[in-house]
């Protein structure tokens, strides 16, 4: 699979830097819709998209290049080159709520209710980058017999990119399906934390390219299990309060 999507003069472009402005345009075009239908302010997907961007993309080049600093060592230039591929996902998350965050502070707005918001177009920009992922043979998936392998580094392997994007595109479905019937802030967030760790740590088990372990866990194995416990934690907090607020009215 050419990892090349095409050229301009000499310079090649690649599927993931490609695939990964796809990701941001359908995330943008998700939340300006979304802020039409919640009445918020005109470009304000285009504003939250800026935000999560700019700190998402930062997140998760530096998680990346932590995790692979031997590679970058010697040729530092290289971690400017993300049109290559190497982006951490939950580096990005990470990154991105920093941004989210801080917009919510300059908007004044309770940091919950945006970050409901904001959840509902994650799944939908990383199935596209997943796909570029898949486009760029990274992330790719242990050795299989089953039909639908593709053969990928030499043998035929899971397709573990696009397991994660069909089940991006699935939970993108579910996410605002609860988002638009939401009856406190931060449950959207919640299902999320709760949802996607769960999905990601099942996924990990069949990962084939070189991953950083702990007791027994790859380290997005690790973060997930923190990620789902803070879901957990969130979701019963938002469900006690309510449940103080009803008996106190």
């Amino acid at each position: 699979m050419d990892p090349v999507c095409f050229h301009v003069g000499q310079r090649p472009i690649y599927w993931y830097g490609v695939l990964v402005a796809c990701a941001f345009l359908a995330a943008v075009a998700h939340w300006n819709a979304l802020a039409r239908r919640e009445k918020r302010p005109a470009g304000f997907g285009s504003e939250l998209g800026f935000w999560m961007m700019l700190c998402g993309i930062v997140g998760a080049r530096i998680a990346y290049v932590a995790a692979n600093w031997d590679l970058f060592r010697a040729e530092p230039l290289e971690i400017l080159r993300i049109d290559r591929g190497g982006l951490v996902y939950y580096g990005g998350f990470l990154g991105a709520a920093t941004g989210l965050v801080i917009l919510a502070r300059l908007r004044r707005e309770p940091v919950l209710r945006l970050a409901d918001f904001a959840v509902t177009g994650l799944p939908l920009g990383h199935a596209f980058g997943r796909i570029g992922c898949f486009l760029n043979a990274c992330c790719y998936g242990c050795p299989t017999t089953l039909p639908w392998g593709v053969y990928s580094h030499e043998a035929c392997r899971h397709p573990t990119q696009l397991y994660e994007a069909a089940f991006n595109f699935a939970l993108y479905g579910v996410l605002l399906r609860f988002f638009l019937r939401r009856k406190a802030d931060g449950r959207t967030l919640a299902l999320y934390l709760v949802a996607y760790p769960a999905g990601r740590f099942l996924i990990e088990f069949v990962r084939g390219d070189e991953r950083l372990r702990w007791l027994g866990l790859d380290a997005a194995q690790a973060v997930s299990v923190a990620l789902f416990l803070a879901g957990v934690g969130l979701w019963v907090s938002l469900a006690r309060k309510r449940m103080s607020a009803d008996v106190s009215g």
